[in-house]
């Protein structure tokens, strides 16, 4: 059985040249910052382009529970009327952010500060996964945090009733901890400080000066450092949402893969620190073009053209841009498999503890589709087949996960053999049209009824 309800087991088979234009769905990070601080301003925010995947919705959900008046208006057109910063209500019943761990990590960043109490589910993907990587640096806020042994849902926050700012050095590489302090320190005095090692997406800093607070970015010798003035009146905003790099990256890898293929992506963010992997492709040899690049909303954003490259290149990937594609590690992998000679990925412990064990569960699902991986704690290998070299023909398992699903998938577009998942369910929580997307497309993947 999936988290999302009975599992739907899929068959991914080789196919025909893929063709046209990908429509992807909104951006995901972008979303979910949208919602939230559309809630945390005074006023009316006009949102377009919102990805209406279960993990957005999750936290739309969660916004009405804090007091928030959100209505959907249209396809991918919603409103959030906020209540202010420090204006979250307590919610009468239990916040469930499904699959969503961007979710349940900011939104409890951003209620940390507030003299409210609240607790917090998952499916089983999000209940299995630590939370102790946001609730030790919101406890310096005040807050206090009572969950499961290892820090895990369900989990009760009791939000701190006289917040003091804090100045934190973020232990690892997670855009997802840093957004939590800072939206936290939104409803503290004086100013909060993030200290980040190497700098990782930036959305929520873009996005609350765009809400009018008073942020500054520099790099010192700390690292980079991020100073926000707390308790701002935050102003309600006009946001389109640009599409998902992250979605767009199955469609641009599957056209790499499969003969023929010539696949145009529109209005794609490209965020130096979301884009990591588009760049990785063109180290490897990718036929990968950017064209009409322009800005839009703050965000720059560009059509990708992506064609079939059989010439691509095994390649060690700088461990320094893994924050910057950590999300698309996957699927890079099945772009490996496919490439010539070997491509290495260090730097990449955090894909351990992502929706699932990812390094785990692709080295175990390319392996039984016949290619050679190799991994350690913080890094992994693959020996690439070189084009139409791979054989597939066996079931993976997704372990809950919809990159995992939807990067096998892409994967027995191109095998000899057919690919079969377990589970294809888990997709619809970041991208609910992607069956469709890619069928639209010239894939062939089915459901299985059994």
């Amino acid at each position: 059985m999936s988290g999302h309800g009975p599992a739907i087991p899929m068959t991914s088979r080789k196919c025909g040249p893929l063709t046209g234009e990908a429509h992807v769905p909104g951006d995901k990070s972008i979303s979910h910052r949208s919602l939230i601080l559309g809630a945390m301003a005074v006023g009316e925010t006009h949102i377009t382009g919102l990805l209406e995947g279960e993990d957005v919705i999750g936290t739309a959900n969660a916004m009405k529970a804090f007091g928030a008046d959100v209505e959907r208006l249209g396809d991918g057109e919603w409103r959030v009327y906020g209540v202010g910063v420090g204006g979250f209500a307590e919610p009468e019943n239990v916040i469930d952010c499904g699959n969503a761990g961007t979710g349940v990590r900011l939104i409890m960043g951003a209620m940390a500060s507030s003299d409210i109490t609240a607790t917090f589910t998952g499916d089983a993907s999000l209940r299995s996964r630590p939370m102790g990587r946001v609730t030790n640096p919101i406890a310096l806020f005040g807050a206090q945090s009572y969950g499961r042994e290892g820090g895990r849902l369900p989990m009760t926050v009791i939000g701190a009733a006289d917040p003091v700012p804090v100045r934190y050095t973020t232990p690892m590489a997670s855009a997802q901890v840093k957004s939590a302090v800072l939206l936290a320190g939104l409803n503290a005095p004086g100013e909060t400080v993030v200290i980040e090692k190497e700098a990782t997406r930036d959305h929520t800093e873009r996005m609350l000066a765009g809400f009018g607070a008073e942020i500054t970015v520099e790099d010192t010798d700390e690292g980079h450092v991020i100073t926000l003035k707390g308790q701002p009146e935050l102003m309600p905003q006009t946001i389109a949402v640009p599409r998902d790099p992250s979605s767009a990256a199955f469609p641009v890898c599957a056209a790499l893969i499969v003969p023929g293929s010539d696949v145009l992506v529109p209005n794609i963010g490209l965020n130096p620190t979301r884009a990591g992997l588009f760049y990785t492709l063109q180290d490897m040899g990718a036929d990968l073009i950017f064209e009409n690049p322009r800005e839009e909303g703050g965000e720059p954003v560009a059509d990708l053209r992506a064609k079939y490259s059989p010439n691509m290149k095994g390649i060690v990937v700088p461990p320094e841009r893994a924050a910057s594609m950590i999300d698309e590690y996957p699927i890079l992998s099945v772009v490996a498999s496919y490439a010539t000679g070997k491509t290495e990925m260090p730097g990449v412990h955090e894909l351990r503890v992502k929706e699932s064990d990812r390094i785990d569960a692709m080295a175990k699902g390319l392996r039984a589709n016949g290619v050679t991986v190799d991994e350690g704690e913080d890094w992994w290998s693959v020996e690439g087949l070189g084009p139409e070299g791979v054989p597939g023909g066996a079931t993976v398992a997704t372990v809950l996960d919809h990159r995992i699903a939807m990067s096998f998938a892409c994967l027995g577009m191109a095998t000899q053999k057919p690919v079969h998942l377990d589970d294809g369910g888990p997709i619809a929580t970041s991208f609910p049209v992607f069956e469709g997307l890619m069928a639209g497309l010239g894939a062939q993947l089915t459901r299985d009824n059994k």
